[in-house]
């Protein structure tokens, strides 16, 4: 298979499940696995596309990021504001940075996925379950306290598998935000993780890459971008009309499917 054809799949896979409560860094494992795309140079393409996923949030929601970096309107009570971003980015930032070589050495390899697919699911389904009705229905009106509680739910996702937005949605369900409004603070918290992560790793990966690498890093991107803009766009419209259920059940149903793949077939 060539490498272009790999790189449409990889963006496509990202673009996917990056936004939606499946676990982006779950599926790239496996999908790489079955491709047989797990080089050092994989690991380095598949960071440099998430930025291509990471420009779909900030153009659907720049007018919301716009706002929220006004320091003339900022306030620690007041609308949407910085102060809930990194009160809910903190906790997971810290852990990451103090687990970032233990979790790259032994939670990225398809059993680990497949558990976080599994313990993911049933998450979310409590989630759904215990969820009564919210009391915040618009992400403008979510609380500090709320921000800081998605956040330690944001811990969870640092096992691939778990999935970042399955985690944090689930989190805003138990502290009483609609679906909608968790879905979009779980977008909007991603983009400064994200890029931070992706500059970590980097930093410390660019030399493995060359500029025959550079076709196939631009084709991802691409892909990538077009396809999770496309994939929140429809996630918010869903999330209207339906639970986080059909997710879970799709979970289970691959991590059953993956494990015969990988350790009976």
């Amino acid at each position: 298979m060539s490498d272009s054809i790999i790189a449409v799949i990889i963006g496509i896979v990202e673009g996917l499940t990056e936004f939606l409560p499946v676990s982006s860094t779950g599926h790239m494992i496996l999908v790489g696995s079955m491709l047989g795309f797990e080089s050092e140079a994989s690991k380095v393409f598949e960071v440099f596309i998430q930025l291509g996923a990471i420009l779909a949030v900030l153009i659907l929601y720049w007018g919301k990021f716009k706002r929220m970096f006004d320091f003339r309107r900022v306030s620690v009570t007041g609308n949407l504001s910085i102060f809930h971003v990194a009160v809910a980015i903190v906790p997971v930032m810290a852990i990451g940075y103090l687990l970032h070589k233990p979790i790259k050495a032994y939670l990225f390899s398809p059993l680990t996925v497949i558990i976080g697919l599994v313990m993911g699911a049933v998450l979310m389904l409590v989630a759904e379950k215990m969820a009564g009705r919210p009391r915040t229905r618009q992400i403008e009106d979510m609380s500090l306290r709320q921000a800081f509680f998605v956040g330690l739910f944001q811990v969870l996702s640092l096992w691939p598998g778990f999935s970042r937005s399955g985690s944090t949605i689930s989190g805003g369900l138990f502290f009483g935000m609609s679906r909608t409004a968790a879905a979009e603070f779980s977008f909007i918290i991603a983009v400064p993780l994200m890029f931070v992560a992706c500059c970590y790793d980097l930093l410390k990966s660019l030399s493995q890459l060359n500029v025959a690498d550079l076709q196939m890093i631009s084709i991802g991107f691409v892909v990538a971008f077009v396809v999770a803009y496309a994939s929140i766009v429809w996630f918010l419209r869903f999330l209207n009309k339906s639970t986080l259920a059909s997710f879970a059940y799709y979970r289970i149903a691959l991590a059953v499917l993956s494990y015969f793949y990988f350790y009976y077939a």
